[in-house]
């Protein structure tokens, strides 16, 4: 949020957003400092389909479905709507447990995503839980 208080000025306070100044003199011949504007987010929060989604959710389908070992979030685009696909490593595989994340999924989140099941060490060892791979707007 940007608040206008001239005692207390905060820009992008809290909000997890990043953004950047920007070089140069504006062009309407404003001599104070320009931001660009949205350029990604300082966690791993993603706001898919106008709600977010934090890695707590992720963690949560996880401990409701302990067959899995390890989980990636990974969020895109299909022409222009979000889509979440939730690929997870199981030593085993079958369509109940499919079903028992879809179900988990949806109600950490509040919304429905695709379940991908991997082999063990499938997935990298990054530390991330949820990947954006959807193009920054800019």
């Amino acid at each position: 949020m940007t608040t206008l208080n001239p005692h207390h000025p905060l820009i992008r306070f809290a909000t997890g957003d990043l953004s950047a100044i920007m070089p140069g003199a504006s062009p309407c011949g404003r001599t104070n400092r320009r931001i660009k504007g949205w350029m990604g987010r300082a966690d791993q929060a993603a706001k898919v389909r106008g709600m977010f989604v934090r890695p707590e959710q992720v963690a949560e389908v996880l401990r409701a479905v302990p067959a899995v070992t390890k989980a990636r979030l990974v969020v895109s685009l299909d022409g222009d709507r979000d889509v979440m696909r939730l690929r997870v490593e199981a030593a085993t595989a079958d369509e109940a447990l499919l079903e028992r994340l879809g179900v988990a999924l949806q109600a950490a989140t509040k919304l429905r995503g695709l379940v991908e099941l991997l082999p063990p060490g499938s997935l990298p060892n990054d530390g991330k839980v949820i990947d954006d791979t959807r193009p920054v707007p800019g």
